[in-house]
């Protein structure tokens, strides 16, 4: 019989999915077949699945941690946020439509009849199924339409791990209220709480758990030190800057309101003294060697917030000086318009470019998503590199001066006079070779040699044996829910 693992939280941002993924590579690690599972999961970092199928980002790091290709059957329910009350609905890769918060609810049966069937269907290839719940099982206002958290729990007769973030304070109210507001017909299906991100005495921290044992009957089953771990983030409220004390390459990407997909950018901190620094004002553009435009899931809203912050002007500024990289969306902003004849991203039908680039791009109703190994042309004739795209535009290039370094053509293009790239090539990053001939026209003399998957899977293993340390391992996979349905 598959067994269930589900990390839950106190609240969003608090290391389920960094938990989760650390549970899988353990799992492997002991020689089981294992797969995540996130029944709904709403993010803007995305990623393709081998059949060219979307599925949300941490869901493929978690199944690089089982060190299994994702499918989208690991998150069947995708939601991206794409405007003001509005999000772009994926069941199980593909795009259904864009709907607003009441409408997607109304659909609440739907989707959990779809998480079921993917679940189920999963559940009969592998040994553990490790699922990750969605923000908080305490939001009361959201139980009746829960599909992935105590609902689909009950479902599946997991054993729930609550992870609670020591960092902000509170912890132990915080546990107590998520226990205390979770129906109690599913309370005996939790069985432990994982402290997380917890910095300092373990000594001062003990008195408190044993407290806790006697306010609560669901004990404390490990307690996770804060470490900064080098993992694709899932969302946006995490970005962080990375600066070390010796600079000799700058490079400042843009943080669109709407930014996605810049888990792009994360090899980059690999390289030796090289700041990567997220920013959203026009003079922190000044000291940059380079620039990038990231993806976003509203290209023309990200464009207005462009020209109203003062970025369009700087970046116009900028042209030639600096090394400007579009990716995605960025890529179809250095072009000269942008028309959206379906209404796709909005109201807004057309929304004129930096012009950077001899280009135009239509937003079709069509998403194209595509994962494979591209080859270079030209001055690139020779390199292989795996990529993927998403994307809703389609862009028509007819720049003379351009040079096209890939097949299929104009995935990656650039402007050699004016140092301007632009790709639709989600992970151009993870190949240092490619980084470096990149940045050879800004500093050539920066050495640019690093192996990301190589480290991204390191770092897993860290992780892994960082629970293994600091949890109640076996406590956790071998304990017996209390209505016995379901024993480890």
């Amino acid at each position: 019989m598959t067994q269930v693992i589900m990390f839950q939280g106190t609240g969003s941002n608090v290391g389920k999915s960094i938990i989760a993924a650390g549970f899988c590579r353990l799992l492997a690690n002991r020689g089981w077949r294992v797969a995540p599972f996130k029944g709904q999961n709403m993010a803007l970092n995305s990623g393709v699945t081998p059949l060219g199928e979307e599925m949300g980002r941490a869901q493929v790091l978690q199944a690089e941690a089982a060190r299994i290709p994702p499918d989208v059957r690991m998150n069947p329910v995708l939601i991206k946020p794409e405007g003001p009350g509005v999000s772009q609905l994926i069941h199980l890769g593909k795009v259904q439509g864009s709907y607003t918060y009441s409408g997607y609810y109304e659909l609440a049966e739907t989707n959990f009849q779809i998480v079921t069937q993917a679940y189920e269907a999963l559940a009969q290839e592998y040994d553990f199924i490790v699922m990750e719940g969605a923000g908080s099982p305490a939001e009361i206002n959201l139980q009746t339409t829960d599909i992935t958290n105590m609902r689909l729990a009950h479902y599946a007769q997991a054993t729930v791990v609550i992870v609670a973030d020591i960092d902000r304070g509170g912890v132990f109210a915080w546990m107590k209220g998520t226990y205390d507001l979770i129906p109690s017909r599913y309370q005996p299906l939790i069985q432990g709480f994982l402290i997380n991100k917890f910095r300092g005495d373990y000594e001062l921290l003990k008195p408190g758990i044993a407290m806790w044992q006697d306010i609560n009957p669901v004990p404390v089953v490990g307690t996770i030190p804060w470490v900064r771990l080098e993992l694709d983030e899932e969302d946006s409220q995490n970005l962080r800057s990375h600066v070390p004390s010796v600079v000799r390459l700058r490079i400042t990407v843009i943080r669109f309101p709407y930014i996605s997909n810049f888990t792009d950018v994360a090899p980059l901190r690999l390289i030796p003294e090289t700041a990567v620094q997220f920013v959203t004002e026009p003079e922190d553009l000044n000291d940059a060697d380079v620039i990038i435009l990231p993806g976003s899931k509203n290209t023309i809203l990200d464009l207005q917030f462009l020209k109203r912050s003062g970025l369009f002007s700087k970046l116009q500024e900028l042209k030639g000086k600096v090394l400007i990289i579009g990716i995605c969306g960025g890529y179809q902003m250095l072009g000269e318009q942008i028309t959206d004849p379906h209404g796709l991203e909005g109201d807004t039908a057309m929304e004129s470019g930096l012009h950077f680039l001899e280009m135009s791009t239509e937003m079709a109703p069509e998403k194209k998503l595509q994962q494979r190994l591209y080859r270079g042309q030209g001055p690139w004739q020779g390199l292989e590199w795996f990529g993927y795209e998403i994307h809703m535009g389609r862009s028509k290039l007819n720049d003379p001066n351009v040079e096209v370094l890939t097949s299929p053509s104009e995935c990656l293009v650039r402007e050699s006079n004016q140092n301007i790239v632009g790709t639709y090539l989600h992970g151009v990053f993870d190949s240092s070779e490619i980084t470096q001939r990149l940045f050879a026209s800004i500093r050539p003399e920066v050495p640019i040699e690093y192996d990301y998957l190589k480290h991204k899977d390191q770092e897993l293993d860290r992780l892994a044996e960082l629970l293994e340390a600091h949890c109640d391992v076996e406590t956790i996979l071998n304990r017996r829910s209390q209505n016995n349905e379901m024993a480890f």
